[in-house]
């Protein structure tokens, strides 16, 4: 007992347990470094070509979306200076009609007075073609009346006519001045 005691260890396995271990050790190995460890390394670059695929296709998004907001700003800018010269040119188009409206008010105005105007000289010259023709009458009349002969004949009618209103417009016109210097 002595003896098997001594051979029998239970802190050092068989040696026979050892030679086993060990081979199955560097079968696994083998198996690990032929079969597995290159599927790891090929999950591994495979992830690492993602993530960093990911975060170029990210920093090129963002780029382009940096790209954009710039070429937005840019687009915003160029359509409020229009938008500002389109109120501008407007403005100074309803200026130009309002002038232009002003105008021809105004010419429309002048040609209204100037017709009324002239109408005005036509009425008065009519008027006073109509006095003359009945004040004439009237003194034929007064006149035939009072030298008592008659005085039908035109030319002669007329000639007096004309004699008493020559008179008449002569001694108001002296009347009208000596009026003045009074």
């Amino acid at each position: 007992m002595i003896l098997a005691q001594e051979e029998y260890n239970p802190v050092l396995p068989h040696t026979s347990e050892i030679i086993i271990g060990l081979i199955a050790f560097l079968l696994l190995l083998f198996v690990m470094t032929k079969f597995v460890k290159p599927r790891f390394e090929k999950v591994y670059e495979e992830r690492a070509a993602k993530i960093e695929g990911g975060i170029e296709k990210a920093e090129k998004a963002q780029a382009e979306a940096e790209q954009a907001l710039a070429q937005y700003k840019a687009q915003l800018a160029e359509a409020r200076s229009e938008a500002a010269k389109i109120r501008d040119d407007a403005r100074a188009e309803a200026e130009q009609i309002k002038e232009e409206l002003r105008a021809q008010a105004e010419e429309e105005a002048r040609r209204i007075v100037a017709q009324g105007e002239a109408q005005l000289q036509a009425q008065r010259a009519q008027l006073i073609a109509e006095l003359r023709e009945d004040l004439g009458r009237n003194a034929v009349l007064l006149a035939g009346r009072i030298v008592g002969e008659s005085l039908e004949d035109e030319a002669r009618r007329r000639g007096t006519v004309d004699r008493f209103l020559d008179e008449l417009e002569a001694s108001s016109s002296v009347n009208g001045a000596a009026g003045a210097r009074k």
